[in-house]
């Protein structure tokens, strides 16, 4: 290939705006083509997508019926009219999922520059996960040792790093899944004092209150509904919750409502949303530590690496399904 060559292009789009629970059958895969060069005075860069992640967040980021669908993955700069970027340099971010994308405002990239680890982590644990994990639980919730922590959804991108982060603080960590094998791996593995599988608990206040006797300090919100409502039963006085996420709520018309907000104030909880582009600040301070203990195998990660462009799609059905292993990632080319 050379520079103003037309290629095609492979795009995963959605047939439509999107209502109700996402179905396989609202995305398809299209061909376009591309000229692999970057317009004179644009600030753009064109880029070769190498992995693109399967996130909760990939609904939320659709934009228009018809066009590639939008999300987090690592890309390898082809062309660039931007002094920040120059051919060659491997990038994370937001992209588009296709083979070919051209990023009209690439401040938002990061450009990676430890390539000593595989590059598929930018799009999990050294990513959009890992920061958001970091963030929210160093940040908002303060952690101290000895302090007791739940997260929901602990088998997921974000939740598996919270609990080892909690870990290496000292604290007593529990988490949720939801099958018995998750469970498995998030004790033997991930290094969790104790985990359940939520499906089989009729009672969810009941189950927390089993691991958690005294109570919670700290409860890493990834779920909603009636999980956020049976740990508001079970939080200490002074307890912190971190909202990450709430995937139970995500493919619902009508959210669940909770009804135990009261125990907020009579508790004296602190609950606080956040995004990750809040925090992008964070970043090279979150790199440096998360570094140190991946190389050091105090932090481990788990991905189910997806080869092809085309399997995206039903990747990101069996990710709401929570039939996933492992990070999904979709590995759209080789580097």
């Amino acid at each position: 290939m050379t520079k103003g060559e037309e290629v095609s292009n492979k795009q995963v789009v959605f047939r439509d705006y999107v209502h109700g629970p996402l179905k396989e059958t609202d995305m398809v895969l299209s061909t376009s083509t591309t000229h692999l060069k970057v317009p004179q005075d644009s600030k753009a860069i064109l880029v070769k997508n190498i992995y693109l992640a399967c996130d909760p967040r990939t609904k939320i980021l659709l934009i228009e019926p018809g066009l590639a669908i939008r999300g987090f993955g690592v890309a390898k700069v082809l062309d660039s009219d931007h002094p920040d970027f120059k051919e060659g340099d491997f990038v994370w971010g937001i992209t588009t999922w296709e083979e070919y994308s051209l990023i009209k405002t690439p401040e938002s990239l990061f450009k990676i520059h430890n390539t000593d680890v595989p590059l598929s982590y930018y799009t999990g644990i050294l990513g959009m996960p890992g920061l958001s994990a970091y963030a929210g639980f160093f940040e908002l919730c303060s952690p101290k040792k000895g302090e007791y922590v739940f997260v929901s959804s602990a088998y997921g991108g974000v939740g598996q790093i919270v609990g080892q982060f909690a870990k290496l603080m000292g604290c007593y960590v529990v988490g949720s899944a939801g099958s018995d094998d998750k469970v498995n791996l998030l004790k033997n593995k991930f290094r969790f004092d104790e985990a359940f599988n939520y499906k089989k608990e009729h009672d969810l206040a009941a189950a927390l209150k089993r691991y958690f006797p005294d109570g919670i300090d700290i409860y890493f919100e990834n779920v909603g509904g009636k999980m956020l409502d049976a740990v508001l039963l079970n939080m200490r006085h002074h307890g912190r919750i971190a909202a990450c996420g709430m995937i139970s709520q995500f493919n619902l018309e009508q959210h669940e409502g909770v009804h135990n907000l009261f125990n907020l104030i009579s508790k004296r909880i602190r609950m606080e949303g956040f995004v990750v582009h809040d925090h992008y600040h964070l970043y090279p301070k979150f790199l440096d530590f998360t570094l140190q203990y991946i190389k050091e195998g105090k932090l481990v990660y788990t991905e189910d690496i997806i080869e092809g462009l085309e399997k995206g799609p039903s990747a990101l059905i069996r990710l709401f399904a929570g039939q996933t292993v492992g990070k999904p990632v979709i590995r759209v080319s080789h580097e």
